[in-house]
C-alpha cells in the first residue's frame, strides 16, 4: 500500500502504464521560427551597423569636408584683418533693469496670486516658495491678482531683499525674504 502523503498522486494521464502516442504530431513551425529569429537578429544587426557606419561616418566626413571648403573659400575672399581687441567688460546693471521672482502665477480664488510654477534655480525657489502658495504682499505693496504681482515685481529693485507675505496651501501664513533677480 502506497503512502499518499509522501508521494503525491500523479496528474491524470501520467499514471504508470499510460503510454503516449508513438508518433506525436509534427511541429515543423518550431524549427522555422528558431531559424527565422536568428536570421532576423543577424539581418537587423547588419543593417544597423551599415546605417550607423555609413550615415554617421560618411555624413560627418561629408559635412566636415563641405564646411571646411566653404570656410577656406570665405577666408580667401576676405581681406586680412588686424587682431580683434579684447572683449569689453560686462556692462553694469542699468537702473531700469526688470526684476523677477522666478515664479509663474495665476489669479487665486480669493485675494492674491497663486503660484503655479517655481523656476529652479531662481529667487522664488531660494526664498522657499512652492507650487500652491498664494502671494499676498511684497514689501509694502498688496497683491490682489497676478497682474498686481507683475506690477509690484516690476517696481522692485533687483538685488535688494524684500519681505514677501505668503499663504501656504495648508492655510498657514509666513513672511519670507526674497531677493528679486534680473531678467536676462
Amino acid at each position: 500500500m502506497e503512502q499518499t502523503a509522501l508521494r503525491p498522486k500523479p496528474i491524470p494521464g501520467q499514471e504508470r502504464g499510460y503510454d503516449p502516442p508513438a508518433d506525436p504530431a509534427p511541429r515543423p513551425h518550431a524549427a522555422r521560427r528558431r531559424g527565422r529569429r536568428i536570421r532576423t537578429l543577424l539581418f537587423g544587426s547588419l543593417v544597423g551597423a551599415v546605417l550607423v557606419l555609413s550615415g554617421v561616418g560618411l555624413g560627418t566626413v561629408g559635412a566636415t569636408v563641405t564646411g571646411m571648403s566653404r570656410l577656406a573659400e570665405l577666408r580667401r575672399q576676405s581681406p586680412p584683418t588686424a587682431p580683434s581687441p579684447a572683449p569689453p567688460a560686462a556692462p553694469a546693471l542699468a537702473p531700469t533693469a526688470a526684476a523677477t521672482l522666478g515664479v509663474e502665477a495665476a489669479d487665486a480664488e480669493k485675494v492674491g496670486a497663486l503660484v503655479v510654477g517655481v523656476h529652479v534655480p531662481g529667487p522664488g525657489y531660494t526664498a522657499g516658495l512652492v507650487r500652491g502658495d498664494v502671494l499676498l504682499q511684497l514689501g509694502a505693496d498688496r497683491i490682489d491678482s497676478a497682474a498686481d504681482l507683475v506690477r509690484v515685481v516690476a517696481r522692485a529693485h533687483p538685488g535688494r531683499a524684500a519681505r514677501l507675505t505668503v499663504r501656504h496651501a495648508s492655510g498657514g501664513y509666513q513672511q519670507l525674504t526674497v531677493v528679486p533677480g534680473v531678467v536676462v
